[in-house]
């Protein structure tokens, strides 16, 4: 019993002694490895260990982790190399990712299918810019966008964005008669500015000049559809956003939090009128075992409740019910939360596959309406279900998404959504 005491003793007394050594272990420099594309000044202010600094594991791994989160590094690992005089050249070793990639995205529920081409970048000319140009077909209608994004302009704190684009789809409308079709368009040119306060803050703030124009469709339920028969309006949006990014990425699993609350204010220059929305949206993450990851997303808007078939918040398969339809329903209000359990069935250096169960909840204040419809057991739906995900590691984002959703209040309501991408 004394030996193994001595043992273990001794074995605690080194491990100190270690540990002591590479903390006292000076930086003389900080090099990277295997980067090809990400220039090295840009990951530099990623990193808070500075040439001068003692080698502590603690702050290495921080800074690993730092540089695993930047899109385009699929990971990074590191290594002491250890000089004379008690100093060592730290070596960060990077493992990238394609980020210059084509976009041929699509998806689909019955009734309606849309494709995407063109390309995008999140990593434009390695200092973790993004730029994308897409064609978009919807409802056999022609969208268009060009968007340049800056995080870090010229190695400030500050950056900006600017986006070109038109969108074009079949929007309906739901009036006391029922549901009217119309051919939507919005034609808009923004810019906004973008301060960053530190790795994990960011405040955007610009306007948006945009032309809405509403086109009664040819097709319709109706015979005799109420509503105008056009409308065009130009608006002007200004915008300000609050956003706050915890997110640990260890490959294609996440960690951490993060969420954005959004001010916009929509002037209206034919009447003279205001619109004003505010939507927080925030995303939970958590890892289960080794194979596992919760995912949770809320949703919560308010606008101003005009009684008008233009409500901005819509009840959608792509963009918050799984297997709702498409644009079934329209809101000056709204609550929604996602809820997904993905889990790894296969798992290899360059293709994942995922199983995931999932359960989607929304609400909805009709326009015109009462903060309390959001109460009403009439406005809430709730979709379950499951599906898949092929992930390619090799490519940033690469994922095929496949979910069907069941209405448990009324089962004959459901569908497929199919897509690219975690749907959050």
């Amino acid at each position: 019993m004394l030996r193994q005491t001595v043992l273990v003793l001794c074995l605690c007394i080194s491990h100190v002694l270690f540990a002591q050594q590479d903390t006292d272990l000076l930086i003389e420099d900080i090099q990277f490895e295997g980067l090809k594309k990400t220039k090295e000044e840009f990951l530099r202010r990623f990193v808070l260990l500075k040439k001068g600094h003692f080698a502590s594991e603690s702050l290495i791994r921080k800074d690993i982790q730092r540089l695993k989160n930047i899109g385009g590094i699929g990971n990074a690992q590191y290594r002491l190399e250890r000089l004379e005089a008690g100093t060592v050249n730290l070596v960060f070793i990077i493992q990238e990712v394609k980020t210059l990639l084509p976009i041929v995205n699509f998806g689909g529920i019955k009734n309606n299918f849309w494709f995407q081409l063109g390309f995008s970048d999140i990593n434009w000319q390695g200092k973790g810019q993004f730029l994308s140009a897409h064609y978009q077909n919807t409802d056999r209608r022609h969208s268009a966008q060009l968007y340049y994004r800056v995080p870090f302009f010229r190695g400030s704190t500050w950056g900006f964005s600017a986006s070109l684009s038109r969108w074009a789809s079949r929007e309906p409308l739901f009036f006391p008669e029922g549901t009217v079709n119309y051919d939507y368009d919005n034609n808009n040119v923004g810019v906004t500015a973008i301060k960053q306060f530190g790795f994990n803050r960011s405040l955007e703030f610009g306007g948006t000049y945009f032309v809405e124009k509403y086109t009664k469709s040819r097709q319709q339920f109706l015979e005799s559809p109420p509503g105008p028969d056009g409308l065009t309006q130009p608006k002007f949006l200004t915008k300000i956003e609050y956003s706050e990014n915890f997110l640990n990425y260890h490959f294609f699993y996440l960690e951490g939090r993060i969420w954005r609350l959004t001010l916009q204010d929509v002037f209206n220059t034919l009447d003279k009128s205001w619109f004003h929305s505010l939507l927080f949206q925030g995303r939970q993450f958590k890892r289960i075992k080794e194979k596992g990851n919760l995912a949770m997303r809320l949703t919560l808007a308010i606008s101003t409740n005009n009684d008008t078939p233009f409500a901005p918040f819509v009840v959608d398969s792509h963009v918050n019910l799984r297997g709702v339809g498409n644009r079934i329903d329209r809101g000056t209000a709204q609550a929604v939360f996602n809820i997904e359990y993905r889990h790894s069935v296969y798992e290899s250096r360059t293709w994942a596959g995922q199983v995931v169960v999932f359960t989607d909840v929304g609400t909805w204040r009709n326009p015109g309406g009462e903060l309390s419809d959001l109460l009403d057991a009439d406005q809430f739906r709730e979709f379950i279900g499951g599906g898949f995900r092929i992930i390619y590691q090799k490519v940033y984002g690469a994922v095929l998404r496949v979910d069907y959703g069941i209405d448990i209040f009324n089962p004959e309501q459901r569908g497929f959504v199919i897509g690219l991408g975690q749907y959050f």
